[in-house]
């Protein structure tokens, strides 16, 4: 088992790397050229700007059991295909269950977009956020 996090934009890339480094878990980084990054645990897998590069190419390097850390409907659809686990940064675990719902309300918060209608922001994160995530995060590695 390995654990890959679509880094581009991940709130909680420290705290993944952290645990599964207690644990002894490889960790892959997997962002574009826009971002630089570097740590001594996780391998760092950078590929070009072209859209969806970085989200392919984690895809690509998922399999079965894997965890897949990710704010990304599209590339957790396409983890769980790939029978890997799923989880984002709020500690939102994605399932069978709950992906096409999601990706559901994905596409109509596009329509709404397109159409000029707003949709939402995103608030602060907070220190609460971080906790949450954590716990999630330990179970899921408590069930892998």
């Amino acid at each position: 088992m390995k654990i890959l996090i679509d880094a581009d934009a991940c709130p909680v890339t420290h705290i993944v790397i952290k645990i599964a480094k207690e644990r002894g878990i490889p960790v892959v980084l997997v962002t574009d050229t826009s971002h630089v990054m570097a740590d001594d645990y996780a391998q760092v897998v950078t590929v070009g700007q072209g859209a969806d590069a970085a989200d392919l190419a984690l895809v690509n390097r998922a399999g079965k059991g894997d965890l897949v850390v990710t704010q990304d409907y599209g590339v957790a659809a396409l983890a769980l295909a790939k029978q890997a686990r799923a989880l984002n940064q709020n500690g939102l675990v994605f399932t069978d269950g709950n992906i096409d719902r999601l990706l559901g309300e994905r596409h109509l918060s596009g329509k709404a977009r397109r159409a000029g209608g707003r949709v939402g922001g995103f608030r602060k994160r907070t220190g609460e956020d971080d906790a949450k995530f954590t716990e999630s995060f330990m179970r899921l590695l408590d069930q892998i």
